[in-house]
C-alpha cells in the first residue's frame, strides 16, 4: 500500500511539473509572438516596409539614370538650347513663339 501511494504521488508531481513547464512554454511563446517589441507582427510590418522602400529605390535609380543621360546630352549648346525651348519655352530676342496644342489635349466643356 505504501508503494502504491508513493507511485501515485510521484506521477502527480510529474504531471504537475509538465503542466508547470508547459504553461511556462506556452506563455513564453505567446509573449514572443504577440506582446514583445520584437514580435512576429512587428517583424512582418517592417519586412513590408523594406520591400516598399526597395521598390522606391529602384524607381528613383531609374529616374537618376534618365537624368544622367539627359545631362550628358545637354553638354552640347545646340541640344541645350533645344531643350530649353521645348521644356521651358525660352526664346531669343525679337522672337515670337506660338504654342499649338492638339485638339485631344484640350479640356472638353
Amino acid at each position: 500500500m505504501i508503494e502504491k501511494s508513493y507511485f501515485w504521488n510521484s506521477i502527480k508531481t510529474i504531471k504537475k511539473s509538465y503542466v508547470l513547464y508547459g504553461s511556462i512554454l506556452i506563455g513564453f511563446t505567446l509573449w514572443m509572438l504577440i506582446l514583445d517589441t520584437h514580435s512576429w507582427n512587428i517583424h512582418s510590418e517592417l519586412n513590408e516596409e523594406i520591400k516598399k522602400l526597395e521598390l522606391e529605390k529602384e524607381a528613383l535609380t531609374k529616374v537618376i539614370e534618365k537624368d544622367r543621360n539627359t545631362i550628358k546630352q545637354l553638354g552640347n549648346e545646340d541640344s541645350l538650347e533645344r531643350f530649353a525651348r521645348e521644356q521651358y519655352g525660352h526664346k531669343k530676342k525679337n522672337e515670337t513663339i506660338f504654342i499649338i496644342e492638339p485638339i485631344d489635349t484640350l479640356p472638353k466643356n
